[in-house]
Parts: structure tokens; C-alpha cells; sequence
């Protein structure tokens, strides 16, 4: 940013920085003071006079006077006058006041606010030194200092006749054609096969690992920087195989072929049975009749039922 600035001959004021660059002051707050500091001696223009002239309306004023007393810069007092009526005295200054210092200076007594002499003294952590800023440091650091080292992870096992080592170079190949974003540089390819390997080898197929892949991907939107880096933070880990799906209840069911049912009927059969166990049931009508001889008849019509047991 470029600045052009002349210093005036008159008519000028000079604020501190503290003041312009006061985190705990707006706009308001700061020309409220530097106003008041510029009046000439014996000027008592109040402060709400003096937002009234800069153009600050009444709910600014206020919040802009609060944070000046809130800052030590602005302090004010209630006293009785002759007659019985109140005034409100205020006290502004180009330095942070306590309530003790604000009062002394009220009623007449000197104060001094202003900084501390430096003394001659020796510093008590040593000889002073030259400002580090602008020159290279003295001795080069060892190291590489700016990222921490990756983990260790273990490469592509080095038996050729492992199934998992072409499978796992297959998945890590096939990886631009599930996300165009995953293009990674080839010094990187058998690192990446080997961590694969491991997801092979603990039993997961080999479109189970893709789908791990794409569900920890990014959105379409959003661009990938380090690819190789995102694949290897997601195949570091190797998450347990999860077990595999119960068989659904009808699994060992057979449909009954008596055709009897009006409906397909399921049953569970025992052994190799092809009708259901209703079914297998010998019927009423095919079941031994039972002969009754004369005695039984002359019995029953004589009304003597215990003669037929």
C-alpha cells in the first residue's frame, strides 16, 4: 500500500498510537477523544455536545462513551451546584487513568503518567543481541522440519507366486477409472499395492476394497492435492472381514407336492420327505372299521350300555 502524508504546519494534534489503534475502541470512540483532545485550553464543551457536531446519533454515542470509560480515557462525576442542581463533571485524557488517578487529577494534585525513564542498568538475561529479522539463521537445520516423516508401512511382498501381490497391483491400476482424481505418481504404486496385499490377505474381495475407497473419497467438487497421500491414509488400516449374512429362514424349507393344499404349503422335512407331516397322516376314511357282533346289538337295545365294554 503506498502513502503520501504532509505534515501540517498548524492547526494539528498529536495522538498516540495507542489511541488510533486501540483494539477496544470504534470509530466513534476514537474521534470522540481525539475531538475533545484537540479543543484549545478552557474550552468546557461536553462530550454529548461534541458528538452532536461529528454527526454520531444518540445509541453510537452512548456505546462509543462506554468504551471510553470502560478504557481509563474518559471519567465523569456527579455534584451538587448552588441552588441545589446537579451537574455531571467529566474528565477526558490522552492516557488510561485509574479511578484513583482520575480522581487526584480532580482535585488539583500532580500525577505522573508518564513512562518510566530507561535506566542503565544491565539486562538481567544478558548482553544484548542483534535483531534475527532480515538475516538467515546461523546454522542450517538438519532435517526435514516442515512436514512430520510419514508412517512406516510395509511394501509389496517380495514372493512372486503370492496371489495377493498381482490382485492388489490390479486394484491400485484400476484406481483412475473409479476416480479420475487418483492419478498417482508411479514411485508410489508398489507402496499402495502392498498396503492393498494386507486388505487381500486379512480376506476382503477385492471390490470390497474399492468401496472403502470410494466411500472415504471427497466430494465431486472437491479437488484432490495428494492423492497418494489420501490412499495411504486410507489403506493403512485394516478393518475386520465382517461376517457373513445369516441364511434367510425359508433356506430349509420344502414345498409339500400332495397337492392337497389349496395354497403352496413349506414344511421342514427331516430327511428326504416330499409331503408335509399333515400329509403323511393316514385319513378317517382309510382306517380299519371296527366289527360289532350280535351280543353288542342285543345289548345296546336291551339298554344295558355296560355290556359293551
Amino acid at each position: 500500500m503506498l502513502r503520501h502524508a504532509i505534515s501540517p504546519s498548524c492547526r494539528f494534534s498529536q495522538i498516540s498510537h495507542e489511541i488510533l489503534r486501540h483494539p477496544e475502541l470504534n470509530s466513534d470512540a476514537v474521534r470522540l477523544l481525539c475531538w475533545q483532545l484537540s479543543l484549545p485550553d478552557g474550552v468546557n464543551e461536553p462530550l454529548s455536545k461534541t458528538a452532536e457536531r461529528a454527526g454520531i446519533r444518540k445509541v453510537g454515542f452512548h456505546r462509543a462513551k462506554g468504551q471510553l470509560k470502560l478504557a481509563g480515557y474518559l471519567h465523569e462525576w456527579r455534584e451538587q451546584g448552588t441552588g441545589g442542581r446537579w451537574a455531571t463533571r467529566q474528565l477526558v485524557s490522552n492516557v488510561p487513568l485509574s479511578p484513583g488517578e482520575a480522581a487526584a487529577l480532580r482535585s488539583g494534585t500532580p500525577v505522573n503518567t508518564s513512562p518510566a525513564p530507561p535506566t542503565d542498568t544491565r539486562p538481567a538475561a544478558g548482553e544484548p543481541t542483534r535483531r534475527a529479522v532480515g538475516r538467515h539463521p546461523d546454522l542450517t537445520p538438519v532435517g526435514n522440519t516442515s512436514n512430520p516423516p510419514p508412517p512406516e508401512v510395509p511394501g509389496v511382498p517380495e514372493d512372486p507366486e503370492d496371489p495377493a501381490v498381482p490382485e492388489a497391483r490390479r486394484i491400485v491400476d484400476s484406481l483412475p477409472a473409479l476416480d479420475p482424481r487418483l492419478r498417482v505418481p508411479r514411485a508410489m504404486l508398489p507402496e499402495l499395492a502392498g498396503l492393498a496385499a494386507r486388505w487381500l490377505e486379512a480376506g476382503h474381495l477385492a471390490e470390497a476394497v474399492r468401496d472403502s475407497i470410494a466411500r472415504c473419497l471427497p466430494g465431486r467438487g472437491s479437488p484432490i492435492h495428494r492423492p497418494g497421500g489420501l490412499l495411504r491414509y486410507i489403506l493403512r488400516e485394516v478393518p475386520p472381514v465382517p461376517p457373513p449374512p445369516a441364511p434367510p429362514r425359508v433356506a430349509g424349507l420344502r414345498e409339500c407336492e400332495s397337492g392337497l393344499h389349496v395354497q403352496p404349503y413349506l414344511f421342514r422335512p427331516l430327511a428326504d420327505e416330499e409331503h408335509c407331516g399333515g400329509c403323511r397322516q393316514p385319513s378317517p376314511a382309510s382306517a380299519q372299521p371296527t366289527t360289532v357282533g350280535p351280543d353288542l346289538v342285543r345289548a345296546a337295545l336291551r339298554g344295558h350300555p355296560s355290556d359293551l365294554w
